[in-house]
């Protein structure tokens, strides 16, 4: 089982976590520069690892400097480095930092396309608005030509159809399994098979059984169980078909 997006540089003991619920493989999130030094550090320690460099949106307004950008690029390039992000917009914490978060998001956009990897991408917005859904949606249809993986979805269905039309890759955390999150859960049933990743986000969004304690990566079984039941699957096909998204939308290799 392959947890898509996971922040493993933030956890106590990353070798044992990747050891934990036969977890083959993990892709460790570099959101700013210092976690993308750690997460290429840890995928050139560990051969089921691999790393995403980029700037997440609420770092942005104070890590995009031109050394960032140029670390980044250099980064970008390293074998194992499979993706750029996370990226995107948040409007949750501050909607006064909208200008170096569409920046920042532009030039991940523009760095995706030119080292031909995927675009890792989050989007939050405080309850009941969605100014940062609609910049999400609006900033992808100017950039046809890059693959997204919209991480954590969050059921809006907007984006949703965004994302399907320009056939982007759709990422559950455990926050799927939460009792309340219903707009995720029917969007967790309505992506294609094929479009489908489980993550977990860990140390973050530690799904039922496990909420409210530090999630783990081998913890997206219980997210793969549960997405499995809400399409009336097999959880072993599930993983199967999830596993082969990962790869394909990652390029990770079928011997890897």
């Amino acid at each position: 089982m392959i947890d898509t997006h996971c922040h493993l540089d933030s956890l106590e003991n990353p070798a044992a976590a990747l050891g934990e619920l036969n977890l083959s493989g993990a892709v460790c999130i570099g959101a700013s520069p210092q976690h993308a030094r750690n997460a290429v550090e840890l995928a050139a320690r560990y051969p089921q690892v691999w790393a995403t460099v980029g700037l997440h949106p609420t770092d942005a307004a104070e890590h995009d400097t031109p050394a960032a950008r140029a670390e980044l690029e250099r980064l970008a390039q390293h074998p194992r480095v499979v993706g750029i992000g996370e990226s995107g917009l948040d409007d949750y914490w501050a909607q006064d930092q909208r200008h170096a978060q569409q920046s920042a998001f532009e030039w991940q956009c523009d760095l995706a396309r030119r080292v031909a990897k995927p675009l890792v991408i989050h989007t939050r917005d405080r309850q009941g608005q969605e100014s940062a859904h609609l910049g999400v949606i609006q900033t992808l249809k100017a950039h046809p030509g890059v693959t997204a993986i919209l991480h954590c979805f969050s059921g809006y269905r907007g984006l949703l159809e965004a994302g399907l039309e320009r056939g982007d890759y759709f990422g559950f955390a455990g926050n799927t399994t939460y009792k309340t999150a219903l707009e995720i859960q029917a969007a967790a049933r309505e992506v294609p098979l094929d479009r489908l990743l489980l993550e977990t986000d860990a140390p973050f969004l530690a799904p039922v059984p496990k909420r409210g304690k530090p999630n783990r990566p081998g913890y997206v079984r219980y997210t793969l169980e549960f997405v499995a039941a809400l399409r009336g699957m097999d959880a072993s096909e599930l993983e199967r078909v999830t596993d082969e998204n990962a790869r394909r939308v990652y390029g990770l290799g079928s011997g890897e």
